[in-house]
């Protein structure tokens, strides 16, 4: 039986930089060219000051954005932030 490959930095899954868990505050100081990808799925307040208190999630929740869209608008986010 051959045995397992260990993961290299060739064949290893990238870790996501931008989570649902980020605050929002932290994400635009952090990643500002994400500010687009929230404001094509509805994040139109990332300039208001209450919003650098929550999270993605919690602001994705708040504008009714479901779960798979959550996904896909990180998805986005990331291919961003490389």
């Amino acid at each position: 039986m051959p045995a397992k490959k260990k993961p290299t930095a060739k064949n290893a899954v990238p870790k996501a930089k931008i989570t649902a868990d980020m605050m929002l505050g932290e994400l635009v100081s952090k990643h500002p060219d994400a500010a687009p990808v929230l404001m094509k799925y509805g994040f139109h307040c990332i300039g208001c000051h209450m919003a650098a208190h929550e999270t993605i999630g919690q602001g994705a929740g708040a504008h009714g954005i479901d779960a798979k869209t959550i996904s896909k608008m990180l998805k986005e986010m990331n291919e961003k932030a490389k």
